[in-house]
């Protein structure tokens, strides 16, 4: 029953990035749509992990929206298949920039969703 809650989740959440991605294509270059899912999904796995961590919940919540959606809805290998194409291109700066912007950004926005339920924000 836990691939079920998984596969749902993981549906459902490309199917958000898909929709995501269409809404915020690339501009002049810049992977818009993919840094957005990639730190809104850090910022919901915060937020579901602060809430799983003081609430605790049923693990089918768990796998439904954190391993599941989130999972589903960011993209590491999207992620560097656009850096690779900008460094392809020698486009190094907007590659450093991409980069620096997805890790430190995603962490940030890690943070803010983990403390935003933790301490109440």
């Amino acid at each position: 029953m836990h691939y079920l809650w998984i596969f749902l989740g993981g549906g459902l959440g490309s199917m958000a990035r898909f929709a995501l991605n269409q809404y915020l294509p690339p501009a002049q270059g810049w992977p818009w749509g993919t840094l957005a899912a990639n730190l809104a999904a850090c910022f919901l796995l915060g937020l579901f992990g602060a809430y799983f961590e003081q609430k605790g919940g049923p693990m089918a919540y768990k796998l439904l929206l954190a391993t599941g959606f989130c999972g589903g809805f960011s993209t590491f290998s999207t992620f560097g298949q656009e850096l690779f194409q900008l460094l392809r291109t020698q486009a190094h700066a907007m590659a450093l920039g991409y980069l620096l912007a997805s890790v430190i950004l995603g962490i940030l926005a890690m943070a803010l969703g983990y403390y935003s339920l933790a301490k109440g924000f």
